[in-house]
């Protein structure tokens, strides 16, 4: 039963990460097949997570409304997608994704800003450091930034967002890029290895 539960996960799992590897640098039609076994098991699995998703929310609709509106929701955009797909209707899953999420998107972009101007307050009042003011006067440059100012005062701050976030947010970006990129070479190598087995927990 253990051998059942540890070796051959681990034996697939080995298998399969070194003949993909391998078609990639050796087979490329193989690798390619591989791939598309891959893509059409993660469509499966997410198929099944709609489904467990629309379950659990058909069970807990007696007594919240929130899953109520969550299953219509959901009704109405397949029902749509299917009216789109059969030629029924004229794309009508991306106009009600601009008239519905993409305002609730916007909405909640601005409400981080001001969450984080929030935060940035509450950090410089409980550790005045130089960190904690940078990361106040950054969230204040952002709203006003952001915002209809007059001007000439936009005529200023417009130039000085742009050569921030060529420079400073570039970098950043490019910084959190490599480190993800170092991140999955090291998780895969370990996977390669047999060292990190996390389809055993």
């Amino acid at each position: 039963m253990t051998i059942l539960r540890h070796r051959v996960p681990l034996l697939v799992a080995l298998l399969s990460g070194w003949v993909t590897l391998l078609g990639l640098l050796l087979f490329p039609q193989l690798s390619d097949r591989i791939l598309g076994w891959a893509a059409f098991l993660a469509a499966v699995a997410l198929v099944l997570g709609v489904l467990n998703l629309f379950i659990v929310h058909l069970v807990r609709a007696r007594r919240s409304g929130y899953s109520v509106a969550l299953l219509a929701g959901m009704l109405l955009v397949f029902g749509l997608a299917i009216t789109d797909g059969l030629g029924m209707t004229d794309n009508l899953v991306a106009d009600v994704f601009f008239v519905v999420q993409a305002p609730l998107e916007a909405a909640l972009a601005s409400l981080l800003a001001f969450f984080l101007l929030f935060i940035g307050v509450r950090l410089f009042r409980r550790e005045r450091t130089i960190w904690s003011a940078l990361f106040l006067i950054a969230a204040v440059f952002l709203l006003l930034s952001g915002s209809a100012l007059p001007e000439p005062l936009a005529g200023v701050l417009a130039p000085l967002r742009e050569a921030l976030n060529a420079t400073v947010v570039v970098a950043g970006v490019r910084g959190i890029l490599i480190g993800v990129a170092l991140g999955i070479l090291t998780f895969s190598l370990r996977l390669l290895a047999g060292l990190e087995q996390p389809y055993n927990k």
